[in-house]
């Protein structure tokens, strides 16, 4: 049996982050909107739960304000007053070196007095501003590029244990011009990365955008998914279990197909927003746009095991004063990294107790992620206790594991992403909205969702109805 659902003007596909705020920009304008959501619960990787009085995370434990959108998003669904900023404490952060933690230097002093790079390494960088820049058209891997501006050991020690916090990538395979193009740029423009940061000053202050490494670190005090649900609330319809089965471009609009408990269910559409992962979407759009479909089934999705510990806080040897730890490849360990939760944000754990997020598996060692829950809690606890000093047993564990986790931006997606872009040209109100795209972050998926919105209106022909 067959039922036909009301026809919209927009059908978004995808219940995280990048769908909610897109179909929320596109309701904002007036646009008849229907968001669809396969799980039973909207929100993405996004999701928070209680338990033993720990605020846990089970996906992005906290956003960067990179971009003026954020803060306007909290502002108009009534967030402004939830949200919360990280303690002073999260600007120190740790890289692990022989089985040691050692804190990133934060200004110049500290760097050429810190033992995390040897005095070579420190030397190295002054050749820097004489290296010359790299072909504009030319493709380089995240490591090659730093191997050849910086040196060996600053990829090993810096670069590297920050695309697998960020990605839980490998250097070795992604473009540094689709992962961080900002770097990229700042070669290009000013032929050095060092007298970039220093000659770009007055550039980054009439830019609205902030960097990663200046912007505010925040999150709420009900945690990530106090921002999910706001969204979902906000909007007129949203429609959970129904999974988009099919696609069929017409003449006028499309005709789409929704896999329900009740039954297939049938809409009538001026345009679709894709916001599912790009296997998905790959699926959904492979019967008429054969080669964006396989651009998308192109990009990596390792998997990635969440882990989120409780410890008695006088048991721990470690003072957890800081952001959390990274580990480089060279370390050989079976974690990518560790966040001080309960040090990063208020109210994460009660008095006493210690709440440690630990990252397992993504590119570097997929197969750790793959392992039953226990396995993955007993090398995690195993870890914490030789790195942080930590008790052989946490009080409790909870294990989280996505099987596709992270998107990566590896070498040729610029290309991927072009053919993208060419299926939107050739199919008019066909659009892409996802984490594969514009940035990963939760910063990134706000601002391409605005983008997005703006692009859908435009093709309704609704763009000056912005508020």
């Amino acid at each position: 049996m067959t039922s036909r659902g009301v026809d919209a003007d927009v059908i978004v596909a995808g219940g995280g982050i990048s769908g909610l705020a897109s179909a929320w920009g596109l309701q904002q304008r007036g646009v008849r909107v229907v968001l669809l959501e396969a799980a039973p619960r909207a929100g993405g990787t996004i999701g928070t739960a209680r338990e033993h009085g720990c605020l846990l995370e089970s996906g992005p434990n906290s956003a960067l304000e990179t971009t003026p959108l954020i803060g306007e998003l909290f502002g108009k669904i009534g967030l402004a007053g939830e949200r919360i900023a990280a303690r002073p404490a999260a600007r120190k952060r740790y890289v692990l070196r022989a089985g040691r933690l050692i804190a990133l230097p934060l200004s110049p002093l500290a760097f050429f007095a810190t033992p995390l790079f040897s005095a070579w390494s420190k030397l190295r960088l002054f050749k820097e501003p004489f290296i010359s820049r790299g072909a504009r058209d030319a493709e380089e891997s995240v490591a090659a590029f730093v191997r050849r501006r910086l040196g060996t050991e600053f990829l090993d020690y810096a670069i590297d244990p920050f695309v697998a916090g960020v990605y839980a990538g490998d250097p070795q395979t992604l473009s540094v011009k689709a992962a961080f193009p900002r770097l990229f740029e700042l070669e290009q423009k000013h032929g050095s990365l060092i007298l970039g940061q220093l000659c770009g000053a007055r550039e980054r202050a009439r830019n609205p955008e902030t960097s990663r490494q200046a912007a505010a670190i925040l999150s709420f005090r009900g945690g990530m998914q106090t921002l999910t649900d706001a969204l979902v609330r906000q909007l007129e319809r949203v429609e959970l279990d129904s999974e988009l089965s099919s696609v069929l471009p017409q003449q006028t609009g499309f005709e789409l197909v929704v896999s329900a408990a009740s039954g297939p269910r049938h809409y009538r559409t001026r345009a679709v927003v894709l916001a599912t992962p790009a296997p998905a979407a790959a699926q959904l759009i492979a019967p008429f746009a054969a080669r964006a479909a396989a651009a998308l089934r192109a990009i990596p999705y390792p998997p990635v095991a969440v882990v989120a510990g409780a410890y008695r806080r006088d048991a721990i040897a470690h003072p957890l004063d800081g952001f959390g730890f990274l580990v480089p490849q060279r370390e050989q360990r079976r974690i990518l990294g560790t966040l001080f939760s309960s040090t990063l944000f208020d109210h994460r754990a009660p008095q006493g107790l210690a709440l440690l997020t630990t990252f397992v598996g993504g590119m570097r060692q997929p197969e750790l992620a793959l392992l039953p829950a226990g396995e993955i809690a007993e090398l995690v606890q195993a870890e914490l206790a030789a790195l942080l000093g930590a008790p052989a047993r946490a009080e409790f564990v909870r294990v989280t594991r996505w099987p596709r986790a992270i998107p990566q931006y590896t070498l040729g997606h610029l290309d991927r992403i072009a053919c993208v872009e060419e299926a939107e040209r050739d199919l008019p109100g066909l659009f892409f909205c996802a984490n594969y795209r514009g940035g990963i972050a939760v910063g990134d998926c706000i601002k391409s969702a605005a983008r997005a919105a703006n692009q859908v209106a435009a093709f309704l022909g609704m763009g000056d109805n912005a508020p």
